[in-house]
């Protein structure tokens, strides 16, 4: 089969036989990744702003503090999870 005339071009420039995707190699930006303690916390803000939200909306009015919170405990649950979420974005 005959060969293209692009190929043709490029082993000529490059004085090689060989293609440009076979002198590519992958190349490993970050070899470490995310150190395990920050996926832990990650997963546990968002389960803990989970967990709040869920207590507060079942028994929110048998629990003393929580009466007192009122409102902010929307806030609390909320921004719990959102920093949580906020996070994934460190994780490699």
């Amino acid at each position: 089969m005959p060969k293209s005339r692009i190929s043709d071009n490029l082993d000529a420039q490059s004085g090689s036989t060989s293609s440009a995707a076979d002198r590519r190699t992958p190349v490993k930006l970050n070899a470490t990744g995310t150190p395990r303690w920050y996926i832990v916390l990650m997963l546990g803000l968002m389960l803990l702003g989970l967990a709040w939200l869920v207590v507060n909306y079942i028994a929110g009015d048998k629990i003393p503090f929580m009466q007192d919170l009122d409102a902010w405990n929307y806030l609390i649950g909320f921004g719990l999870f959102i920093v949580g979420l906020l996070m994934t974005m460190g994780w490699k």
